[in-house]
């Protein structure tokens, strides 16, 4: 299935625009979570989840109420919300306290918040979910999720040095960088928990939008060898242009997926899936954007291949060995008759 075939998009017109673009979402993330801070799952941040069933709903502010009344750890810091759908009419209450983390003191804090809801009069209900994360796990969870996300990057630039050349590499971890801010940004904007499965979801958005830079980027390859003399922005154009259609079709598949995950996957899934569908958008636009305006900027710098030193010395652009031209041997001087 073709689409989109021979368009002549000047992207690169707007790449700095895009920067731009994207250097105001990063630091609006960066201060909201300055100023209200990233919501941490139960898996980071540790404490007592208990989720229950109940015959009538109660409002969030009476389930904090009978927390405060009767519950010893208070409601304070207690997050209350709805979980699931809302037919089944259960309610999520989550307590940064857990008991001795060993035996079955574990459940202590679990126990508690049961009977304090029973004791507000609430109606009644069932208990049917119960997750207790010690400050212990949740550190070793942190520093895990971390030590994971920035291998990967260390892996891609490594990998791409070797099989391309430098300053692609620098443009495709710096995409990459730049599609994890944004959506660190994106789930502090609409208040997601950082969990096991949101940290899931960035390593798999990493190896997307990366694998979407390297589609262009190998495109980029091979036109450097034809387009000897022109600019390195209309090879980037034209590498773009050439692999649109592949992009729209792999983006925009993925991204149906995602969307029917995100509305029919249940409370448990959506912070997965609302972390893919910003990846996927973020990351083709820094695959477009981001990724060329860093090889631009890079090789802007010194000498190219791609542009007049190409034509100079007719090497070649594949990071190979070079092959010299024949030089045109001077004209003769005709004879005089």
């Amino acid at each position: 299935m073709h689409i989109l075939n021979k368009t002549n998009i000047d992207f690169m017109r707007w790449r700095w625009h895009a920067v731009a673009l994207s250097w105001v979402v990063i630091l609006a993330g960066l201060a909201m979570i300055a100023t209200k801070g990233l919501p941490r799952g139960i898996e980071f941040a540790g404490g007592t989840s208990v989720i229950m069933e109940f015959d009538q709903t109660p409002s969030d502010d009476a389930v904090r109420v009978a927390l405060n009344q009767h519950y010893a750890g208070g409601g304070q810091d207690a997050i209350v919300q709805s979980f699931g759908d809302a037919s089944r009419r259960q309610k999520m209450v989550r307590v940064p306290h857990v008991g001795e983390e060993s035996g079955a003191s574990l459940s202590t804090t679990a126990a508690a918040v049961e009977q304090a809801l029973r004791a507000g009069n609430l109606g009644n209900f069932t208990v049917v979910g119960t997750e207790i994360v010690g400050p212990a796990v949740g550190k070793e969870l942190s520093q895990r999720g971390l030590v994971a996300t920035v291998l990967s990057l260390v892996g891609l630039l490594a990998y791409i040095a070797f099989r391309y050349q430098f300053s692609f590499a620098v443009g495709a971890v710096v995409a990459t960088i730049h599609d994890l801010l944004i959506v660190v940004a994106f789930l502090a904007f609409f208040r997601y928990d950082l969990t096991l499965n949101v940290i899931a979801a960035i390593l798999t958005v990493t190896g997307y939008s990366t694998n979407d830079t390297i589609v262009i980027f190998d495109r980029v390859r091979e036109n450097l060898r034809s387009m000897r003399r022109d600019s390195l922005k209309d090879v980037i154009n034209t590498a773009i242009n050439q692999t649109l259609g592949r992009t729209v079709l792999t983006a925009g598949l993925t991204l149906l997926s995602v969307v029917a995950l995100f509305v029919f996957g249940g409370d448990v899934l959506k912070g997965f899936a609302f972390t893919m569908i910003v990846g996927i958008v973020t990351g083709t636009y820094s695959s477009v954007f981001v990724a060329a305006a860093v090889v631009t900027f890079w090789r802007g710098a010194g000498p190219t291949r791609a542009t007049a030193d190409s034509e100079v010395t007719g090497t070649a652009t594949s990071g190979g060995p070079q092959q010299p031209t024949r030089k045109a041997r001077p004209q003769r001087k005709a004879r005089a008759s």
